[in-house]
């Protein structure tokens, strides 16, 4: 864990973002940087304690941005455009966003006089329809262009790269997350987890896509916070590009929904939709290289971690 640093968060007021602020403010100065779309600092404790400072702005926005960043130590790139229905929506936002966005936070990064880390937010996606504990080093396998789903893979996919070349050419200490299927409480938007609670909860119909035979990974929120905070402080980490997520916590969709209708105790009844669009039927992570150079390992199985997100939102409410 670093200590002492300040630390500025694109996109920081996300649901990864907010969880990984509440363990940074512990010990450092976090800067949050968000157009304040999605505001899940709202659900935690953070709101109000020292050492955290809200901006509002957008990552499109050099000149913000390098005010942002003034005196940072280290920064976490998290702003994007993401979730599959928005993606389909505005497929060239996605791009100009995640793209551009990112060569700004990079120019801003380089321009720094001392910086520890950069940490960009990539994505699993990349890997394409079928990846089965799939490595780093696999090769990104991409959809038909045309399909809209790939246009947000195909955005992180360049901005892993432009991360790397950024490493390569300028020195800059940059480091790829790929993220995992992540889930907990506090999350907000269109995760799988968080709108299968949330029906179960309220006793609606549970929907899910075509039969659901589709396979995933799930991570604990509190597992992809640890992964970040590593990759922050190892000075292995530079350069590299890491899976994040969890390869014991798999299971399919339609017996997910069913955990969930179980754990929360309710009476919901699952209700099979139709999905036209292009889909990801298998998604595990390979994560020896993440154990192997930064001692990543998650804790959080998936029954314990489905307990405590629905705990949270019976709580709470939907978070929306």
């Amino acid at each position: 864990m670093i200590a002492g640093k300040r630390v500025l968060l694109t996109g920081g007021g996300g649901f990864i973002g907010a969880a990984l602020a509440e363990r940074l403010l512990e010990q450092n100065e976090v800067v949050i940087f968000d157009n304040g779309h999605r505001q899940s600092i709202r659900q935690r404790t953070i709101a109000s304690r020292g050492g955290l400072h809200v901006i509002e702005g957008d990552v499109m926005d050099i000149d913000a941005l390098k005010a942002a960043a003034a005196g940072c130590d280290n920064i976490v790139h998290l702003a994007a455009i993401a979730g599959v229905d928005t993606v389909l929506r505005m497929p060239v936002t996605t791009m100009k966003v995640n793209i551009l966005g990112t060569f700004n936070v990079l120019e801003v990064a380089s321009s720094l006089p001392r910086l520890d880390r950069l940490i960009d937010f990539s994505t699993s996606e990349v890997f394409g329809s079928y990846a089965y504990k799939v490595r780093e080093a696999d090769i990104t396998s991409l959809g038909a262009v045309g399909e809209a789903r790939w246009t947000y893979a195909v955005s992180k996919l360049a901005t892993e790269h432009l991360a790397h070349n950024y490493f390569k050419q300028y020195g800059l200490p940059a480091v790829s997350i790929r993220p995992f299927n992540i889930y907990g409480p506090g999350q907000i938007g269109e995760g799988a987890i968080h709108r299968f609670i949330v029906q179960a909860l309220s006793g609606q119909d549970v929907t899910i896509h075509n039969e659901g035979g589709q396979i995933r990974a799930w991570c604990y929120i509190d597992d992809m916070v640890d992964g970040i905070l590593m990759c922050l402080s190892a000075e292995a980490a530079i350069g590299n590009a890491f899976n994040i997520g969890n390869p014991r916590s798999v299971v399919t969709i339609y017996n997910l929904a069913t955990q969930i209708i179980a754990l929360a105790g309710s009476q919901s009844r699952i209700v099979f939709t139709p999905w036209v669009s292009a889909d990801v039927e298998l998604r595990i992570p390979n994560i020896d290289k993440a154990r192997e150079l930064l001692g990543y390992s998650p804790a959080v199985d998936l029954d314990e971690g489905l307990r405590r997100t629905i705990e949270w939102y019976r709580t709470h409410g939907s978070g929306a």
